[in-house]
């Protein structure tokens, strides 16, 4: 009898335990299914966050706002890496996890600017990705840097190309000038370099003239008859006298109306006192106007004024007596409108 007692309560003994290592193997598969499938946020919006390199697992788990299955999973050998982190509308816990644990990064689509001065480009770029503006500055600013690129602080303008990328957020300073030198030269390779050949103009020669062209006008259709224009009097040694140089020489980009006394402002830049090109150009040339440039209208004028009725497009002549009339037609209209 009391061997039979025992035996039964050795048999139930090990259920229990069974039943036990049941309960707990399917509470810790249910937990675990809880921490990979459950949403890390509610919201049917898309997220991006953002991982710098001094974060540490605290602030990533604020900047996440996983909660305490996130946190729970970021407790053991979890090194943040930096980046910009894409989390979908109910993306589960663990593919978040997973997603920063790997530096499975969204890219950057950035579209860069035709801006006039390189201080412009390092501010717009320290607002974009991770490193801040006085990283990219002292980088494209440095004389002895750029010329490791092939240019000099005035031809950088040159290398930039004004087109839509991708980059990842994190891209460092460094990494960011090496693509766009790789994409300066797949947009020159082939057609567009045999067409400033033929020119016989160099691509940051081409660069410059396109800068100039895009300043004086915004119409896309107009700048190949401008371009026209001024490889006209370069081919003929006459000085360029645009504008827009003497703007750059001054430093005064809302200058509407261009007066005598700007036109002796010293300055390599002034293209009514020298000869030929400026040094580089006066802005990141767009694409329209470096296609405008390798494009060019042949024609016979030397002279264009911007015409009267302030379209934003230009009276073209052949002659100085012409282009003199087309000028007072012009002036004329300034004194009405009183801009000065």
């Amino acid at each position: 009898m009391k061997e039979q007692f025992i035996s039964i309560l050795r048999n139930n003994r090990i259920i229990v335990v069974a039943v036990l290592i049941v309960i707990i193997t399917v509470s810790f598969i249910l937990c675990f299914r809880y921490v990979i499938f459950y949403p890390i946020h509610q919201s049917d919006e898309t997220r991006f966050v953002y991982i710098d390199k001094d974060d540490n697992t605290d602030s990533v788990n604020a900047k996440v706002e996983g909660g305490w299955t996130f946190r729970m999973l970021t407790m053991a050998k979890f090194h943040p890496r930096s980046g910009r982190y894409e989390i979908q509308p109910r993306e589960p816990v663990f593919e978040v996890y997973r997603k920063l644990k790997n530096g499975n990064q969204t890219p950057v689509r950035f579209t860069l600017p035709p801006v006039r001065t390189m201080e412009q480009l390092a501010s717009i770029l320290g607002n974009k990705f991770m490193e801040d503006s006085t990283s990219f500055a002292g980088v494209l600013l440095d004389s002895i840097t750029i010329q490791s690129f092939g240019y000099t602080s005035q031809t950088l303008p040159a290398l930039f190309i004004p087109d839509t990328y991708e980059f990842y957020w994190n891209i460092s300073v460094e990494g960011f000038v090496n693509r766009m030198i790789h994409e300066n030269e797949r947009f020159w390779e082939g057609k567009r370099q045999a067409l400033a050949d033929s020119i016989g103009l160099t691509r940051n020669e081409v660069c410059t003239l396109a800068s100039i062209i895009d300043e004086e006008t915004a119409n896309n259709d107009e700048k190949p008859m401008i371009a026209g224009m001024y490889v006209n009097r370069i081919h003929k040694g006459m000085l360029l006298q645009a504008d827009p140089t003497v703007k750059f020489a001054l430093q005064d980009f809302g200058l509407r109306r261009i007066l005598h006394k700007h036109l002796s402002q010293m300055s390599p830049y002034n293209t009514y006192l020298n000869a030929g090109l400026p040094p580089g150009p006066i802005r990141i040339a767009s694409i329209s106007g470096i296609d405008a440039v390798l494009n060019y209208v042949r024609h016979p004028y030397l002279y264009m004024c911007a015409k009267e009725d302030f379209s934003g497009t230009h009276n073209f002549a052949k002659s100085y007596d012409e282009h003199l009339r087309n000028a007072r037609r012009y002036t004329r209209e300034l004194n009405k409108r009183k801009i000065h």
